[in-house]
């Protein structure tokens, strides 16, 4: 069973009071394990006038929203351009996952530039996002007993080593999770209730393999061919890209 992303998503962003370039799915529908009570994760980058950048009253680097929508919870938060710029530019694999979700529900040209640049922002040093992602979620697992925490944990590993290997970012652990014989019945257990308890047979399996998928990971980003650092030539269209959309966003 698959959960659908609903119709009408997008005009849920665009009720942010700015502009936005994109807005995409994030959370349990673009990892692949969404439940049929799941909250719709919405992610998007806006941008500020000028007169709430360059004056004495700045407008909002980050908006957030939460409403529900036909019985669907819903959480909106959008990054001005600036804002996402630096982040992108800063090992971020939050902002790194929400640009290249191939579940975009608004796009633009700026979107489109912004895709384009990604490559060259991607680094060796982006491991340590998911290396410390992971960490915050297997704790809380630890803690709660939940299975969702389960899953984003195998998950985010998962992400990181395929990155760290193959320059090319994968988030759904369906496709990730094909090497644990166990983890499709993970994911059919969450998509039937969001906050279940992880079943005891597979809870042995995975105390064994988060540490060793842990040990890949920095084995994985260690060995990487990545750079270290975004590339300059990248770099630079992103601050031209940035200067370029708030320039001619003035003149409209």
């Amino acid at each position: 069973m698959t959960v659908d992303v609903p119709s009408w998503a997008g005009e849920a962003a665009a009720t942010l009071p700015y502009p936005l370039l994109f807005a995409t799915v994030s959370g349990a529908h673009l990892y692949g394990f969404a439940s049929v009570d799941s909250d719709l994760d919405l992610r998007a980058a806006h941008v500020l006038p000028p007169e709430e950048v360059v004056g004495l009253r700045t407008g909002p680097d980050t908006l957030q929203k939460d409403s529900v929508r036909d019985g669907v919870e819903l959480d909106v938060v959008s990054h001005d351009l600036l804002k996402f710029a630096r982040l992108l530019n800063s090992r971020n694999g939050y902002v790194l996952e929400q640009l290249l979700s191939p579940l975009v529900v608004l796009t633009s040209d700026v979107h489109a530039e912004l895709i384009s640049l990604a490559t060259g922002m991607i680094t060796s040093n982006h491991a340590h996002h998911y290396l410390g992602f992971a960490a915050t979620q297997e704790r809380l697992y630890h803690k709660s007993g939940h299975l969702k925490p389960a899953l984003y944990t195998l998950r985010v590993l998962l992400t990181g080593i395929h990155l760290m290997r193959t320059g090319e970012l994968e988030t759904d652990l369906g496709i990730l999770g094909q090497r644990l014989a166990y983890v499709p019945e993970l994911i059919a257990a969450k998509r039937e209730a969001e906050h279940g308890p992880m079943p005891a047979r597979a809870a042995a399996h995975l105390a064994a393999d988060v540490p060793a998928l842990r040990a890949e990971l920095e084995e994985a980003r260690d060995q990487s061919k990545l750079p270290g650092y975004a590339d300059a030539s990248a770099v630079a269209a992103l601050h031209d890209l940035v200067v370029r959309t708030r320039l001619t966003r003035s003149l409209t």
